[in-house]
């Protein structure tokens, strides 16, 4: 991957419960982060291996949900993101409408549904389309 089209921050439960090609092709086309939650290193690692890769982003874990949600806007920078989690405040929701890059919230508690993966492979597809 020459440039990232977009960033994703996650729980694992995002990538390890998905079927299994899907993590492999976001790692391909963005940038991918982990966000801690219960499985805690033991599901971070889980994540590695069934990628297949030594090293994966971590986002640091912060003292509440309002620092949580800056550190992950802080990781977007100026690219596109994809931000799975289990709720938005306020402050999220209204930073990702006013941003200039696309943004796509979803909310999930564990592994996404099929109608989100598609939602995010719609979002991902719209970005490569605009790149060409």
């Amino acid at each position: 991957m020459d440039a990232p089209l977009f960033r994703l921050a996650c729980p694992p439960a995002t990538l390890t419960e998905a079927p299994p090609d899907w993590p492999a092709q976001l790692l391909r086309e963005g940038n991918v982060a982990l966000l801690a939650d219960e499985g805690g290193l033991d599901a971070m690692n889980e994540v590695a291996f069934a990628l297949g890769i030594f090293t994966i982003r971590v986002l640091r874990r912060e003292a509440d949900q309002i620092a949580q949600e800056a550190t992950v806007m802080g990781f977007a920078e100026a690219l596109p993101l994809l931000w799975v989690a289990p709720s938005f405040g306020d402050a999220a929701r209204e930073w990702a409408v006013r941003r200039g890059p696309m943004t796509l919230l979803v909310e999930a508690d564990g592994p996404l549904p099929d109608e989100e993966r598609r939602r995010i492979d719609r979002f991902v597809a719209s970005l490569g389309r605009q790149a060409e």
